[in-house]
């Protein structure tokens, strides 16, 4: 992927995506893979907001159950095993165990036909590849649940029930995935540009006023039909065309990685508060925690505040972090939870219906929305609104069909969902895992290997043609392969800054502080790729270790002593 905003400015696009998140990338490559000519704006980073905000669950929808919604439940089953084939890399089975307690919602004989029911309405949830196979739910004692789940709360525990889910690896590359195939399939994207304003003839919107936020230059990008993603941004950007519009309703979450606490199974137990969102699991109105194990570590949420203010002005604050570690030792009282153990706070807004009245706590939007803005007099303009990773590529395809009958130009049926993205190139992944092992391509060691291909995929060779093998011995292996992804991310997939490497480009930062040399050493690759100054330099670093702020006590202390 390359930058040329001379070529978002030289010709008509049929489609301009604005917002460069899940539901921006997913629609970009659905439109290049079906012929229509695309390009993507972001206004910072890729993936950068909202979408780096997730608990990395890819949802078979089980918790449907409970409204009889078996069409969405279908929809989320057919969609997860739609992305474990695209993804084979990024997305992989996920064991779940929820206590049970009493015989009523929450009790074994509910869950037991609960999990029969999910096994018989997702009968054709496995491909040929054994890695990707989810295996039917059952549910155990109340001894061996304790045994696999020691300290959770006994009063009342009657047993467990098992069910199998999917886990992203890595959310931010699974959008740099989507990216970089819309690219190949000739679509022009582009982050830190941000539309400014719109151009428009009569009624009809023609395109965009672009400003580049790395030069500070402004040019317009023309197109058929412009598509607004920008999640929390939506009613900012609709505001360019006059008047100004309200901040969307919108919900704070937050997802936190702290030391790890159960090591198999992701486990759901239920908040002492009421919800009544989208993470309700057979327990109208309570919300289940997740503890998910995730890169050795715990990833936990999630929260759902409500949130007031504009979104250029969104930020967690200590109190709210705590009052989630509350609630969260609440649940797991033996987790005993304290900022010392987080090591990184994932955290964005959401779309929103509103508050609930009985608890005051923000529900989470459960469907997304296509609004063709003809209805309000404005032609060529569409506005997307997703809630969940899960379904944005089958969301996208809707939206590419609502534009093929809306610019009466007929395209070829959808393939996206049988199309593998970059870096998927596999069919048995442990078979994949495997021989790259066994090949150990630059020297490399099995827990090194086993990082780039679930980072990667089949594109770690590319990553590795930047690895020196000259300069190994005196920057040592760790230090050419930090330098070696470095280089690829600015090189071939527009990384700005360094927080663009650490966070979303690798997975050397997402889940908590690397170290303090790794940052440093990073940020040393990057000024020599793009001619920073010491200033800016030490600005980009300072930018990067403020992300780590709630990650500062012991566990991330040991993690930022490390060494190189």
């Amino acid at each position: 992927m390359f930058r040329n905003l001379n070529a978002l400015a030289q010709k008509q696009f049929d489609v301009l995506v604005i917002g460069g998140g899940i539901y921006g990338a997913a629609v970009t490559w659905e439109a290049a893979s079906r012929g229509l000519s695309v390009a993507l704006v972001e206004k910072d980073d890729f993936c950068g907001a909202t979408s780096a905000n997730s608990l990395k669950t890819i949802h078979g929808g089980l918790r449907y159950l409970q409204h009889a919604d078996f069409q969405r439940m279908r929809e989320s089953i057919s969609e997860r095993t739609t992305l474990m084939r695209i993804a084979p890399h990024l997305i992989h089975p996920l064991p779940v165990l929820v206590p049970t307690y009493g015989h009523r919602l929450k009790g074994r004989e509910v869950m037991a036909l609960a999990t029969f029911a999910n096994d018989l309405i997702s009968f054709d949830r496995n491909l040929p590849d054994p890695e990707k196979r989810l295996p039917h739910g059952y549910t155990i004692s109340r001894r061996e649940c304790l045994q696999r789940l020691p300290g959770i709360p006994e009063n009342n525990l009657t047993g467990g029930a098992v069910f199998y889910d999917a886990q992203a690896y890595n959310t931010e590359r699974l959008v740099i995935d989507f990216l970089h195939s819309a690219v190949q399939s000739g679509a022009e994207v582009a982050n830190y540009v941000q539309a400014v304003g719109f151009r428009r003839q009569a009624n009809k919107v023609i395109g965009i006023e672009a400003r580049d936020h790395l030069t500070g230059s402004t040019f317009d990008i023309q197109a058929r039909m412009i598509i607004n993603t920008a999640g929390p941004w939506v009613n900012s950007v609709l505001g360019l065309l006059g008047p100004a519009q309200p901040p969307a309703q919108l919900a704070l979450s937050m997802n936190i990685i702290t030391r790890p606490l159960f090591e198999r199974f992701a486990v759901g137990l239920s908040a002492p508060k009421s919800y009544q969102d989208a993470d309700a699991l057979l327990n109208k109105g309570n919300r289940l925690l997740f503890f998910s194990p995730w890169r050795d570590r715990s990833l936990i949420g999630t929260t759902a505040d409500p949130y007031h203010g504009a979104p250029d002005n969104f930020e967690i604050t200590e109190t709210e972090v705590q009052r989630f570690l509350n609630e969260i030792n609440q649940a797991y009282p033996a987790a005993n939870l304290t900022l010392d153990d987080v090591t990184f706070v994932h955290a964005g807004l959401l779309p929103s219906p509103g508050i609930d009245h009985k608890s005051g706590d923000a529900r989470i939007a459960k469907h997304y929305q296509l609004i063709d803005h003809r209805q309000a007099g404005i032609d060529g303009l569409l506005t997307v609104v997703g809630v969940k990773y899960t379904t944005a590529r089958h969301v996208a395809e809707k939206v590419i069909d609502h534009v093929s009958t809306r610019q009466e130009k007929p395209l070829p049926k959808s393939t996206s969902a049988m199309t593998r993205l970059h870096g998927g190139q596999i069919d048995r992944f442990d078979d994949f895992l495997q021989t790259a092992v066994q090949q150990q391509p630059c020297g490399l060691d099995a827990s090194t290997l086993r990082h780039l291909v679930y980072t990667y995929g089949s594109n770690y060779p590319t990553v590795l043609q930047s690895f020196d093998m000259q300069t190994t011995a005196n920057l040592g292996m760790t230090r050419s392969l930090l330098q070696a992804e470095t280089r690829h991310a600015v090189r071939q997939e527009m990384a700005q800054t360094l927080g663009d490497v650490l966070f979303r480009r690798t997975d050397w930062g997402s889940a908590g502080h690397p170290g303090a040399e790794v940052v440093a050493f990073t940020a040393e690759v990057m000024a020599a790729e793009l001619g920073w100054t010491p200033d800016h330099t030490r600005q980009e670093i300072e930018a990067v270790n403020t992300r780590f702020a709630f990650g500062r006590g012991t566990y991330a202390a040991a993690l930022a002593g490390s060494t190189l």
